[in-house]
């Protein structure tokens, strides 16, 4: 099939490789807001596993073509749209072109994350003569071929049996062990991914509240999580607490249902406590610290292993690191920092400051000189540190874990303090 796709996105970029490693002619138009010239060289995306290496490929062999303006573009069959929910304008836009005028019957795939009955709008501009279908984004960063390549499922909203047919043809070489598809109405696949997103952030919120819950009644709340998960009405996913969630679709997915909800005159107190119990638990690291130092934080250093909003990713958007460093530097403190790919993307949001000091290669460095540890990021490396190393490099021996990805009593046989989310390391430690 001849695919028109337009977008910068990480789904973008996921569908123009895998579209095309399976023989669609695909001519990929990036927003004009990231351009190929680059795009190609975005950190995120050389990072992404086996992206990049398809990408080429696919451009080697003739099946991908990059293409800066609408007006380049071949007549297509299909016409996907992978755009941020800011860049709803672009879609409008494109769908205006004359090219669907004279050339009926091409299916739009709205692949962004806009506003429920977005779709049906964009296919109001297209013309009677064409079909549409809702695909929701439902990529991970760092799995994103995976993801598509070897779907678990995919939410197909469609309206009318010529555009499901269509939808289901383009992506037959990746369903093929069972069928993956999830059919329902157009909208009802709009709100869904976004409800799917709505109920994950209230499951992280809530195990947070227990953890808060757990330190003050002097519980470790890793018992907790496990006689929950081992209910099988409640499961183990998205049932670990820590110092906050973020990244760019999550984030903005909880923002845009909560728009759906204001603007269908439902106010949802529930959206409201989870993205405030969310903000509020970036800034637990910092309420230990402060704690264990009584408030003297003034002069203090602290060394932070992770920037990143997940492992895997370059990016920082909404991630807990942000609010982290802006209670600390007003406090005074000193900050020394490993990430081994977010640190590029740190600085442009922060800038140099000489309060903050990044290190990319051996996390130890961080920690020459601090006084305690913060583990914001859980990257693999930061899993199994050598304990009695950094208790000879933290002047006060303090690791504040923010992922909960270590054993309190080993670390503390090994003569650190440690404080987790809701974790102790015996009945004494507070």
């Amino acid at each position: 099939m001849q695919v028109l796709l337009h977008g910068s996105e990480l789904s973008a970029a996921t569908a123009a490789a895998a579209l095309a490693w399976v023989g669609h002619q695909v001519e990929w138009l990036p927003h004009k807001s990231a351009p190929w010239s680059a795009l190609s060289k975005a950190d995120w995306l050389r990072r992404e596993p086996e992206l990049m290496t398809h990408i080429d490929q696919a451009i080697a062999g003739g099946t991908l073509k990059i293409i800066d303006t609408p007006d380049q573009a071949s007549s297509p069959d299909i016409v996907w749209l992978a755009l941020s929910p800011d860049q709803r304008p672009a879609a409008k836009q494109l769908l205006k072109i004359p090219i669907f005028e004279h050339h009926p019957g091409a299916v739009l795939i709205n692949n962004s994350t806009f506003p429920v009955g977005e779709t049906e709008k964009l296919h109001a501009l297209m013309g009677a003569q064409h079909s549409s279908v809702a695909l929701p984004d439902t990529l991970e960063e760092g799995r994103a071929w995976i993801a598509f390549t070897r779907p678990t499922r995919w939410l197909l909203g469609c309206d009318d049996a010529v555009g499901e047919q269509v939808a289901r043809e383009l992506l037959r070489a990746f369903n093929r062990r069972n069928d993956v598809f999830q059919r329902m109405p157009c909208r009802a696949a709009e709100l869904t991914k976004l409800a799917i997103n709505g109920m994950l952030a209230t499951r992280i919120s809530y195990m947070n509240e227990i953890a808060g819950l757990a330190d003050t009644l002097g519980v470790d709340v890793e018992h907790v999580r496990r006689g929950m998960g081992a209910d099988t009405r409640i499961g183990y996913e998205y049932l670990y607490p820590g110092c906050g969630f973020g990244g760019p679709n999550f984030s903005r997915d909880l923002m845009r249902l909560a728009d759906v909800q204001s603007a269908s005159g439902r106010n949802s107190a529930l959206l409201e406590q989870v993205m405030d119990i969310n903000e509020q638990k970036k800034e637990t690291l910092f309420r230990k610290l402060w704690t264990f130092f009584e408030g003297d934080l003034a002069g203090k250093t602290v060394a932070i292993w992770g920037a990143a909003f997940k492992p895997g990713t370059t990016r920082i958007d909404h991630a807990p690191v942000l609010t982290l460093l802006a209670a600390l530097w007003a406090q005074g403190v000193k900050v020394n920092l490993h990430d081994p790919a977010a640190t590029p993307a740190l600085h442009e949001a922060v800038g140099q400051r000489n309060d903050l000091t990044t290190f990319t290669s051996d996390p130890y460095q961080a920690c020459e000189g601090a006084d305690a540890l913060m583990l914001v990021t859980e990257w693999k490396s930061y899993w199994n540190p050598d304990w009695h190393r950094l208790a000879s490099l933290l002047s006060a021996k303090l690791v504040l874990d923010g992922r909960n990805i270590y054993d309190p009593a080993f670390v503390a046989s090994c003569g650190l303090r440690y404080r987790g989310i809701g974790r102790r390391a015996d009945p004494t430690t507070h």
